[in-house]
């Protein structure tokens, strides 16, 4: 099993949602976070005064998938979050050593 950690633009979350689903993945986890990476943040200007944002606010996606559909998971969240400019995000795969389903004590990828 692994985790898939994605830091995408906020306004393109129901897309990936959507794509996601349409794919047959089910369940995820959506956070408001906010940071910065390369970007390093931006300014605005807000009533004539400009105002430097060090952290850009993002979503952050997180969906446990089986080996098996990793690349599925991984291409959607490509295809569908990219704009092509910078600040698009980035994506985190990690290995997933097990998951239980609370309800029913299910271990492993049947928990999923």
């Amino acid at each position: 099993m692994k985790k898939v950690e994605a830091v995408v633009r906020h306004f393109k979350l129901e897309d990936v949602k959507n794509a996601l689903t349409d794919r047959g993945i089910q369940g995820m986890t959506v956070t408001e976070v906010r940071g910065f990476g390369r970007q390093k943040g931006h300014t605005e200007i807000y009533r004539g005064t400009e105002y430097a944002i060090d952290f850009v606010p993002k979503v952050k996606i997180e969906v446990v998938c089986t080996n098996e559909n990793l690349q599925t998971v991984i291409d959607t969240i490509l295809q569908t979050a990219q704009t092509g400019q910078i600040g698009d995000g980035k994506i985190f795969v990690t290995n997933l050593e097990d998951s239980i389903r609370i309800r029913t004590g299910e271990h492993g990828e049947e928990a999923l």
